[in-house]
């Protein structure tokens, strides 16, 4: 399984569309495999979640996203898990060994105005 974390200077970024990178990771037999940090490709509907479909991520992870990219993500069969928090390492490790717990969405409606490749400061 490939996992896919927003990743924001190695902890988990409140909004998925807006943080610096990703940090993907392979997971085989409950064990951390590969794993490589890729920039985010920018911040547009729908340009993510392909992006990830096309490096064949089956799970995002990120502290919050809109409804309208969950829909992204579920149009690719990508797996949604919201709520995360802390380093990115923890959070890796707890999803492989099926331990991982998550809370509400960080993002409010309208919070997307966040980290990105325009920005150096979130507005949540």
């Amino acid at each position: 399984m490939k996992i896919a974390v927003a990743t924001d200077n190695g902890v988990v970024s409140e909004h998925f569309g807006r943080c610096p990178s990703y940090t993907i990771t392979d997971i085989i037999d409950n064990k951390i495999e590969n794993q490589l940090l890729v920039d985010n490709p920018g911040h547009e509907p729908g340009k993510i979640p392909e992006f990830l479909n096309d490096l064949g991520v089956q799970v995002i992870i990120a502290g919050g996203m809109g409804p309208r990219a969950v829909g992204f993500f579920t149009d690719y069969k990508i797996q949604v898990i919201m709520g995360a928090t802390g380093p990115v390492e923890a959070i890796v490790s707890n999803y492989a060994n099926e331990t991982l717990t998550t809370g509400d969405s960080t993002c409010t409606e309208g919070g997307g105005k966040g980290y990105g490749l325009d920005k150096a400061v979130c507005d949540h």
